[in-house]
């Protein structure tokens, strides 16, 4: 899905096209992000907000994610977008805008942040396969879809879970594998899907651990703007 294999993984609030920009030498991929596109999650963007956190609250979401990827289009990477929601519509619409782009729809089942989860977008998704799955499809029909996912949540099967994201039309999965690295080579085993590993990637060994358990590839979050790791 892109070389070299590393990517940037999405900051919400933070990944913009000057952050992806700003990380093309190293990276082969840039995940924008994360959008809030409904009403639910843009409402819980602002709750985010109150307390702190960053967060992308533009006007018009999909209006902005196509204005980002534009402003990559002379970029060397592959940009992709990660976006929130609790309904298709607005899904469907940033997907045929990624599309158009040539980039990756990111549907983010990660997020954990208690108000994101209380509208039923993030990690609830993990949760809620049919849901899940129903998103998967919807994007499928117009962009390569990612999902991202992560492990250590109660009750979630992930290889199972990843064998069903498969079948609804997903591409990639985007892998958070908290302190349980050893799940990739679980997730590998039940599913084709592009796999991306994520958390704790910062120079050759964690790299090479998670290849090593059958990623095709890793990506990096926090350290994503400090060049020193990214050439590690």
């Amino acid at each position: 899905m892109f070389a070299p294999r590393l990517a940037l993984a999405s900051l919400s609030g933070e990944a913009d096209a000057a952050w992806a920009r700003a990380g093309s030498e190293y990276a082969g991929c840039a995940v924008l992000g994360g959008v809030s596109l409904d009403g639910p999650t843009r409402e819980a963007a602002r709750a985010l907000v109150a307390r702190d956190r960053t967060e992308f609250l533009p006007d018009d979401p999909v209006a902005f994610v196509a204005a980002q990827l534009d402003a990559l289009a002379d970029a060397d990477l592959r940009a992709g977008v990660n976006v929130r929601t609790t309904a298709v519509e607005p899904l469907a619409r940033a997907a045929r805008v990624a599309s158009e782009r040539g980039a990756i729809l990111e549907v983010n089942a990660h997020c954990r942040q208690a108000e994101m989860c209380d509208a039923g977008a993030g990690e609830t998704l993990l949760r809620d396969g049919d849901r899940l799955c129903e998103y998967v499809r919807a994007a499928s029909d117009h962009a390569d879809v990612s999902v991202k996912v992560r492990a250590e949540v109660t009750g979630v099967d992930l290889p199972a879970l990843a064998g069903r994201l498969e079948d609804a039309g997903a591409d990639c999965l985007h892998l958070d594998a908290m302190d349980s690295e050893a799940v990739v080579a679980d997730v590998r085993d039940a599913c084709d899907l592009f796999l991306v590993a994520n958390n704790g990637v910062r120079d050759r060994a964690s790299v090479s651990e998670y290849l090593d358990y059958g990623a095709d590839a890793v990506s990096v979050g926090r350290p994503s703007d400090d060049l020193r790791v990214l050439r590690g």
